[in-house]
């Protein structure tokens, strides 16, 4: 459960802006730019053969210039529950996402907690709750939350990387990590059958492996998880449906000024 919440969940001031549709993003060279065009995506979740529950994450169109990313997942096996709620407030700025609130709540089986972290940028410090104890961390630029790292991760994907890795702020702490581009594969699900690039999370242990797949068709939309441990198969996440709101006449776009790269 938590692997799935952070690999797959579970990532200051920003002028005006001009909308663009995904025609575009397209003609003006910014396709890294789409996977911040609106969209929902909803998956099964499986222990094994067995059906956990679902999980849906949700970006809505941007207001002026704040994204808000989130995520909710409903879990359970015989009389063990998992339910988590979480929610990214992030900007676009330069090209790159900066994160600004993070907001992670879990409640079912067990204690249940949250996580709240808010990014104070001009002030040079990141302020923190995990479990009701509170942190103070220096800022750092290139620094994400674990769920607003998957936009950044997805968008990154369009550079077409060998390896891709990142720093986000989780449970108090700064914690890195890094992934391989394995290479492509086509994958058939119940959903449909997808044109995949196939990544695995790298580790020094081989004890654990992390797979999963991302359709470039759908803007790097992530289409399957597996979570191996000691070589078996433990987690097994399958997309079941999504949308993407890249009509021109849809109220879903994605900001141009602040698209702009070197």
């Amino acid at each position: 459960m938590k692997l799935f919440s952070l690999l797959f969940t579970g990532m200051l001031a920003f002028s005006s802006f001009t909308l663009a549709t995904e025609a575009d993003v397209a003609t003006t060279n910014q396709d890294f730019l789409k996977p911040l065009i609106p969209h929902n995506a909803e998956y099964k979740v499986f222990y094994g053969s067995i059906e956990l529950g679902k999980a849906r994450y949700q970006l809505p169109a941007s207001d002026n210039g704040y994204f808000n990313y989130r995520f909710d997942s409903d879990i359970s096996l015989l009389m063990l529950s998992d339910v988590r709620n979480i929610k990214s407030e992030f900007q676009l700025i330069d090209g790159k996402l900066k994160p600004i609130r993070y907001l992670s709540e879990r409640s079912g089986t067990g204690s249940d907690y949250s996580e709240q972290t808010a990014f104070a940028a001009s002030q040079g410090v990141i302020h923190t709750i995990y479990k009701g104890e509170r942190e103070k961390l220096d800022y750092e630029e290139n620094i994400f939350d674990p769920l607003m790292v998957q936009l950044q991760f997805r968008m990154d994907m369009y550079s077409n990387p060998e390896t891709l890795e990142y720093e986000m702020v989780k449970e108090k702490e700064f914690d890195d990590y890094k992934f391989r581009i394995i290479g492509k594969e086509q994958m058939i699900l119940d959903s449909g059958t997808y044109q995949t690039v196939k990544i695995e999370v790298v580790r020094k242990s081989k004890k654990r492996q992390t797979l999963f797949w991302m359709a470039p068709a759908l803007n790097y939309l992530p289409v399957r998880l597996t979570h191996f441990s000691k070589g078996s198969k433990q987690l097994d996440i399958k997309i079941d449906n999504y949308q993407i709101f890249n009509s021109e006449d849809n109220a879903s776009a994605i900001p141009k000024a602040a698209a702009q790269t070197d």
